[in-house]
């Protein structure tokens, strides 16, 4: 199998298009082999200490990370200063190391 790692993934605790139950994943994840993947719920850090506390029975490497809501000026205003909706997007941040 070629190296493969998810860098982009929701699980249950992602707002508004939550996947995968943690429980579910880890066991799939390991039976594709994966040696390492990563969280990133959109909106949401709520599910990281249970992502990384079962990456770890199961010796994979939990990489860790959240989806962000970008917005040109409020979170709450998602149109650019010219009108249109393409200014506000997303933005997948990983965990390089703790600082």
């Amino acid at each position: 199998m070629a190296e493969f790692v998810h860098l982009h993934l929701h699980t249950q605790y992602s707002l508004l298009d939550g996947a995968i139950k943690i429980k579910q994943l880890f066991p799939r994840a390991k039976e594709l082999g994966f040696d390492a993947v990563a969280i990133t719920d959109h909106g949401s850090m709520f599910g990281v200490v249970k992502f990384f506390q079962e990456a770890q029975k199961y010796e994979i490497k939990p990489i860790i990370g959240c989806e962000a809501y970008v917005a040109p000026e409020s979170r709450f205003d998602r149109k650019s200063a010219r009108g249109g909706a393409d200014a506000a997007y997303h933005l997948v941040l990983l965990a390089k190391d703790e600082k």
